[in-house]
């Protein structure tokens, strides 16, 4: 079982609708206990990065994702939810992340050139870097294939941890992992088809890898 963490932030229902389409049994949830008992967790978000870090604190739910994810239970996070497996994020502030994957989280205007609208919206291209295996995430994909993205900030300084890249006016990190601690900065739920097999991917880590 699959459990989505509800801390107050995401869309949820779209999210636990096309992991079923993807052949998995989900729960919505913010039940300590029941995230425990979960065989994999997906961590989504959208809006601020502060925001989302006092509300996955208020309940403690910071403690118990750092807590299953050091045990080595396969762990998603999902646009805001990828930027708060970093250090920490420079968004309205400087606010601490759950330090799951080494880097930062700062704005895309930034890193791309004058012109180019923010937030970046749309369907772009992954990239997978050169001289590294392809990550099991990716495994039912080819590189080319297209995802949505729906973002103003993105993760930097993270190394060999960038598992994905997409060209928006020069490459940004698209995805990150360390172990079984994945995160996406796109929106699976919403990339049709392709969406769907990575979820499904995620769905069997720890299975086929």
């Amino acid at each position: 079982m699959i459990a989505i963490i509800d801390y107050g932030v995401g869309n949820l229902f779209s999210l636990k609708c096309s992991l079923s389409a993807a052949g998995a049994d989900a729960i919505v949830t913010g039940d300590p206990e029941i995230i425990r008992s979960a065989d994999k967790l997906i961590l989504p978000g959208v809006g601020a990065f502060g925001d989302a870090a006092a509300l996955l604190r208020r309940d403690g739910l910071d403690k118990l994702v750092i807590e299953e994810a050091h045990r080595g239970k396969p762990l998603l996070g999902i646009c805001l939810g990828m930027q708060l497996l970093f250090d920490y994020s420079t968004e309205y502030g400087r606010h601490g992340g759950l330090g799951l994957i080494p880097g930062c989280v700062r704005p895309v205007r930034d890193y791309i050139p004058e012109g180019y609208k923010i937030p970046h919206i749309g369907w772009n291209a992954l990239r997978f870097p050169e001289g590294q295996p392809v990550s099991p995430l990716f495994r039912y994909i080819r590189e080319g294939d297209c995802v949505y993205f729906v973002h103003s900030f993105c993760g930097v300084e993270c190394g060999e941890n960038v598992i994905a890249l997409a060209e928006y006016g020069t490459l940004l990190t698209a995805a990150a992992a360390k172990g079984s601690v994945y995160g996406v900065q796109f929106h699976p739920e919403k990339s049709g088809g392709v969406g769907l097999r990575i979820l499904k991917a995620f769905c069997e880590e720890g299975e086929i890898c």
